[in-house]
């Protein structure tokens, strides 16, 4: 799996089910166990590294699965990661991205939506000082208004300096955002364009994405 995120860039893994798109996420995380490679940031080699370790260089993991606490509040939940470097978003700045997540602040996780779980799980990365984002499929089971309020949020993310590295099914979602694209299939990168490259090559990607 060969591929290069830049500083400031949104850059989207695209695949199917399968494909090996979240298992590169965990790699980087260092949740792998043992790996062969190369994992490089900033220029300095993390392969190997302490998941911990790897969190302090501010790189973020919001998984598929969200991990939301069900007994604790959007409040709590908010508040309960560290913050491992400096730059972290603040309660206030994090809230004006998420207006949904003030309107529940003393819900319990198990009373939100999909779409306010999801949200959560972005906002509590944000507060953390992380400045590498790795997004995993934030769209899953999601409506479409609620992916619209996502697709705006990663746009001011961009626009505030975050990088970010999306794995994605949904490639009009990606399409929209994301600076260049990797197909993965079968754990390697089978073909690489940029965002004005994909309109032209859409029966290709849907094609990818249904063989």
């Amino acid at each position: 799996m060969n591929f290069e995120v830049r500083k400031g860039e949104c850059v989207s893994l695209l695949g199917r089910n399968g494909a090996g798109k979240s298992t590169t996420l965990r790699a980087i995380m260092g949740l792998m166990g043992r790996a062969t490679g190369s994992i490089r940031h900033r220029g300095d080699e993390i392969l190997g590294r302490p998941t911990e370790r790897i969190a302090r260089r501010g790189i973020a993991w919001c998984p598929e699965e969200r991990g939301i606490f069900a007994s604790l509040t959007v409040a709590e939940n908010l508040h309960l990661p560290p913050v491992v470097a400096p730059g972290g978003m603040t309660e206030d700045e994090v809230l004006t991205l998420f207006p949904n997540l003030k309107e529940r602040w003393r819900s319990s996780g198990a009373k939100l939506s999909g779409g306010e779980q999801q949200m959560l799980a972005i906002a509590r990365i944000l507060r953390s000082g992380a400045d590498l984002l790795l997004l995993d499929e934030p769209t899953e089971g999601l409506a479409p208004v609620i992916i619209q309020q996502i697709a705006t949020v990663v746009h001011a993310l961009k626009d505030r300096g975050f990088t970010v590295l999306l794995v994605e099914q949904n490639y009009r979602f990606a399409a929209r955002l994301a600076d260049r694209h990797y197909v993965v299939e079968h754990g390697q990168v089978i073909d690489q364009m940029s965002r004005t490259d994909m309109d032209e090559n859409a029966d290709r990607i849907i094609a990818y994405l249904k063989a």
